[in-house]
């Protein structure tokens, strides 16, 4: 499998990445409340995240990417996707281990992500690739939490 690459705004991936997303958060809908928000994800936006932060994809069509975008005190990382035919190969741990090389590198001492309260699979997943909770989110409108914020520190 390739390596990972950053895109930049204009790489013909881009719309690819779209696709990949909405594939493999599809399983979502209708689990969780409220929807996600890769409903209203564009190409435009994804090119956006490119200039202000990183979009990294493995693959010529990409089989997985991660968006990744410094904060004060962490790497925020969103938008971690795996093709389904291509989970449980390591992907989205290789993409983890990026994700804390460029925290490292940017002097970040933690990665940081959110992940729905409905998806006890992902918690698990996230569990073992380092992740613990730190407390619980809700989105604008909602009085229950909708989901968790995760960390890992950076070695």
């Amino acid at each position: 499998m390739d390596d990972a690459t950053r895109l930049a705004p204009d790489d013909p991936r881009v719309p690819m990445v779209l696709d990949l997303i909405q594939r493999s958060f599809a399983y979502m809908e209708g689990r969780i409340d409220p929807p996600s928000s890769v409903q209203r994800l564009t190409p435009a936006a994804i090119a956006k995240q490119c200039e202000v932060g990183e979009v990294w994809v493995i693959g010529t069509p990409p089989k997985a990417c991660v968006f990744l975008s410094p904060k004060a005190d962490c790497l925020y990382l969103g938008k971690l996707a795996v093709d389904t035919d291509m989970q449980r190969q390591g992907l989205a741990r290789r993409l983890v281990k990026l994700a804390t090389d460029r925290a490292h590198t940017l002097g970040l001492p933690t990665l940081e992500l959110k992940t729905r309260i409905e998806l006890t699979e992902n918690h698990e997943a996230f569990e073992r690739l380092g992740f613990s909770v730190i407390s619980q989110g809700c989105h604008d409108g909602y009085d229950r939490p909708t989901n968790l914020i995760m960390r890992r520190p950076v070695p």
